[in-house]
C-alpha cells in the first residue's frame, strides 16, 4: 500500500513541479516583466529550489562521448554487450584514426567494472569508468530496476547475481584471453564468490580482482548500515520494507525494495548535510554562481535517481552477507545455472591477484571489512596481493573526484599492468585476428580502432 501511496503522490506533485520550473524561469528571464522586480533573483531561486524538491529523477546517462589518450581525443561509443533480464553489459567502445593511438589502444587490458545493486544506478561509478577508459578498455554492469522487468522473467536471487558476473567474465575472456575485475562496495561479495567458483572449478580466473569499500566481513568496524542489518531480523525486513509494484509499472505485482525507501534511508544517514547543500544552491543561484549551482544539479541528479531491487536478491543480501556473514564463516552454498549448489571456497583462487582499497573515513564500509579478502584467499601467494588505505576519504572519495583520480587510479592502473598477462586473442566476428583486421585497414589507409 505505501508503494500505492508514494506513486499517487509523486504524480499530484508532478504538475507543481512543472509549474515551478516554468516560474522560476519566468522570474530569472531578463526580457520577462517580472524578472525586473527587485525580488525576482530570489523568487527565482525558490522556485527553483522547489523544482529540485519535487521533480522525478528519472536514470542518467552516462554521456561519455570522448576521453583524452595521452593528448589524443579519443570517442566513445557505448553500447549493450549483453542484455539480461535483471542487468546489460554495457561496453564502451573506442574509436580512433591516429595510428599511434590505435596502437596504444589495443594494447590495453580489459575491465569488467561490476557496478553496486543497491538503490542508485550505475551512473554513479561515471567519473570510475571515465577516468579508466583512458588505459583500458571498459565494461561495466548496468542493472535494471526491478519494477520494470515483467514478471514473467522470474525472480532475481543473489546466486542469479553471481552467475551474471561469471558469465560476464567468460564473455570478456573468450574475446580477450583473459580480463580484470573491479568490484565497486556492494558487489565486492558477489564478486568473489564468483571468482572463488570459478577456480574450484578449475575454470580460468580473472588477471586481478580489484575490491573497493566492500563488506566482505561486515563484523568488522560496523557502520549505521552495518547495524541496521544486523540488528534487524530477516523477518523485519520482510515485513517493513517488501512492497509490490504497482499496476502502472511493466513489472506490476513484483515484489522488491522500493527505490524511494532506499532513498530515504541514505537522507536519513546524515539529514543535516542534505539541508545545508540545498541552502547553498539557494544560495548559489541568487548570488548568479552558475558552476556552484550546476555541481549541485549534477550531484543530487545522480544520488537522487534510485532503482527498485528485487525482494528474493535484497533480502538473501541481508541475510548472506549482514547476518550470517556466510561468506567469511565458509557456509556459502550457492545455486549454479545448472542447479547444482557448489561452496564458495575463496582458498581455492591461487593465481588472481587481488588489490582491496578503503577509505579512511568511509561510513558505508568500516575500515578492515573489505581488507579481509587477503586471509580468505589464502591461496594467493603475498606477493600478488595489496592493501591501500585512502587517508581522509569517504567512500564515493574512493571511486569517484580528485582523490580516486590522484591517488587511488595511479595504483589501480598500475596493479593491473603488474599482472597483466595472459593468452594472445582472436576477434570475434568473422574469425580473423587483430592483426589480420589491422593490416587490411592499413591498406586503405586508415584505421578504425575496436577497442
Amino acid at each position: 500500500m505505501l508503494y500505492q501511496i508514494y506513486e499517487t503522490q509523486r504524480s499530484l506533485m508532478e504538475p507543481f513541479a512543472d509549474f515551478a520550473q516554468a516560474a522560476s524561469k519566468l522570474y530569472s528571464n531578463p526580457l520577462s516583466p517580472f524578472g525586473h522586480n527587485p525580488f525576482a533573483q530570489r523568487v527565482s531561486a525558490s522556485y527553483d529550489l522547489m523544482y529540485r524538491l519535487w521533480k522525478d529523477y528519472e536514470k542518467p546517462r552516462f554521456g561519455i562521448t570522448t576521453v583524452t589518450v595521452e593528448g589524443t581525443e579519443v570517442a566513445i561509443h557505448e553500447r549493450v554487450e549483453i542484455d539480461k533480464p535483471f542487468c546489460e553489459l554495457r561496453r564502451f567502445k573506442r574509436f580512433t584514426d591516429d595510428p599511434a593511438t590505435l596502437t596504444r589502444l589495443k594494447g590495453q587490458p580489459a575491465v569488467l567494472i561490476v557496478a553496486p545493486l543497491s538503490g542508485h544506478y550505475a551512473t554513479l561509478l561515471r567519473d570510475t569508468v571515465r577516468t579508466m577508459l583512458k588505459d583500458h578498455k571498459v565494461y561495466i554492469t548496468d542493472w535494471k530496476n526491478a519494477r520494470l522487468v515483467p514478471m514473467e522473467e522470474g525472480e532475481f536471487h543473489l546466486d542469479d547475481y553471481v552467475n551474471y558476473v561469471q558469465e560476464f567474465i567468460r564473455h570478456l575472456q573468450g574475446i580477450y584471453g583473459n580480463c580484470h575485475v573491479i568490484s565497486v562496495c556492494q558487489p565486492t561479495v558477489p564478486v568473489l564468490a564468483a571468482v572463488s567458483l570459478m577456480a574450484t572449478r578449475g575454470e580460468v580466473t580473472p588477471l586481478t580482482m580489484t575490491m573497493m569499500g566492500g563488506p566482505i566481513d561486515a563484523r568488522k568496524s560496523p557502520t549505521a548500515v552495518n547495524n541496521l542489518a544486523m540488528n534487524k531480523s530477516y523477518e523485519w525486513f520482510e515485513n517493513n520494507v517488501i512492497y509490490r509494484v504497482p499496476t502502472s509499472f511493466p513489472g506490476a505485482g513484483r515484489r522488491v525494495y522500493p527505490g524511494f525507501l532506499q532513498h530515504t534511508g541514505f537522507v536519513a544517514m546524515n539529514p543535516d548535510r542534505h539541508m545545508s547543500s540545498h541552502y547553498d544552491y539557494f544560495k548559489h543561484l541568487i548570488a548568479g554562481d552558475d558552476a556552484s549551482a550546476e555541481a549541485h544539479r549534477k550531484f543530487y541528479d545522480e544520488y537522487n535517481a534510485v532503482l527498485d531491487m528485487d525482494a528474493d536478491y535484497y533480502l538473501e543480501t541481508i541475510r548472506v552477507v549482514f547476518q550470517e556473514f556466510a561468506l567469511v564463516n565458509g557456509t556459502w552454498n550457492v545455486i549454479s545455472d545448472d542447479g547444482d549448489l557448489e561452496l564458495v571456497r575463496p582458498e581455492d583462487i591461487k593465481t588472481t591477484a587481488h588489490f582491496t582499497i578503503e577509505g579512511e573515513l568511509d561510513d558505508i564500509s568500516g575500515s578492515g571489512q573489505t581488507e579481509a579478502a587477503h586471509a580468505l584467499c589464502s591461496g594467493v601467494p603475498k606477493a600478488r596481493q595489496k592493501h591501500l588505505e585512502v587517508k581522509d576519504a569517504g567512500h564515493y572519495g574512493i571511486f569517484s573526484g580528485r582523490r580516486w583520480r590522484d591517488t587511488v587510479y595511479p595504483q589501480v592502473r598500475d596493479f593491473i599492468l603488474q599482472f597483466n598477462e595472459g593468452p594472445t586473442v582472436q576477434a570475434r566476428g568473422n574469425g580473423r585476428s587483430n592483426a589480420a583486421n589491422n593490416g587490411a585497414a592499413k591498406k586503405s589507409g586508415r584505421q578504425r580502432s575496436t577497442a
